[in-house]
């Protein structure tokens, strides 16, 4: 390996250990958002200023708009399933500790090999299928609040859930249908149509109102600028430049260092049975991604 191509590399790992960081934290700091508004309020806030934020790189962009009005109702589809993912997230992020909330919400890989299998025609292997049952598993331990499997699943681990489910949607329709649009003006659109969405639902509730308050600001400024643009625009550049293997393991690192910031920042602590259904979690995603030999 030549002189330019170790510090491409060292770049290009900072550049990861960045986005981590930043994804990671965010967690904390949306659950502190959600202290000065309602989940609904929050997520078309974020939108909000995220969605502005993109507008500059979109300029630049525009040419590569998608034309087709097939694309822009893919856009569209696109943008609602996930402007409801993350909400309901952030739903059930408002009642349930934020580092729990990121491992339960990072099952999103065993979602989506099991959307894989019937409409992207990925093998199930064994391996993959142990994968989603250790995950799963690991899903109701972190939940267990009962003596019964249905009383153990909270309401707020079934919208985690459905958080995840959704994304994983949204991730194997856009690898379906708009794998040819380029993921930055995706994210401009999602960001755009999502904020659209939840700001005429906002009004017609009345929960327009933006909390006078710096820390509520600087809690959304972070969840949007700094996650959803600077972060993600991060992310793309390093799809293009390392494997998509190796950058999967972001799947692995993210909810366990967003454990450590639950503490760190909010001084949440995690149980036994909850570690253990972290690890769990985490465990089964490994399987799931794990690359064939």
């Amino acid at each position: 390996m030549g002189w330019d191509e170790w510090l491409k590399r060292l770049r290009n790992w900072l550049l990861f250990i960045m986005v981590v960081l930043v994804w990671s934290s965010n967690w904390s700091v949306m659950k502190m958002g959600l202290g000065y508004a309602e989940p609904l309020s929050f997520v078309f806030h974020r939108f909000l200023f995220a969605s502005l934020s993109l507008l500059p790189p979109l300029i630049f962009m525009r040419g590569k708009i998608p034309k087709k009005r097939e694309d822009i109702l893919k856009l569209l589809l696109l943008s609602i399933i996930n402007a409801f993912g993350i909400l309901s997230t952030n739903i059930g992020l408002a009642s349930e500790k934020s580092g729990l909330s990121a491992v339960v919400t990072y099952t999103q890989p065993l979602f989506v090999f099991c959307m894989a299998v019937p409409f992207l025609n990925e093998k199930a292997r064994i391996h993959r299928i142990l994968g989603i049952i250790i995950g799963f598993a690991g899903v109701v331990a972190i939940s267990a609040r009962g003596d019964t499997l249905l009383n153990s699943i909270t309401g707020a681990t079934l919208f985690l859930l459905l958080g995840a489910a959704l994304w994983a949607v949204s991730t194997v329709y856009y690898k379906k249908a708009l794998s040819h649009v380029e993921p930055l003006i995706v994210n401009v659109f999602q960001m755009g149509f999502g904020a659209l969405l939840l700001g005429l639902i906002n009004a017609s509730s009345r929960e327009i109102i933006f909390p006078a308050s710096t820390s509520y600001l600087l809690t959304v400024l972070y969840a949007s600028i700094g996650a959803s643009t600077i972060a993600f625009t991060l992310w793309i550049h390093l799809l293009r430049e390392e494997e998509a293997t190796v950058l999967s393991s972001s799947s692995l690192v993210v909810p366990m260092v967003a454990l450590f910031f639950s503490w760190l920042l909010l001084g949440e602590t995690v149980d036994l049975q909850s570690l253990i259904g972290a690890i769990l979690v985490v465990s089964g995603v490994y399987l799931v991604n794990k690359a064939e030999r």
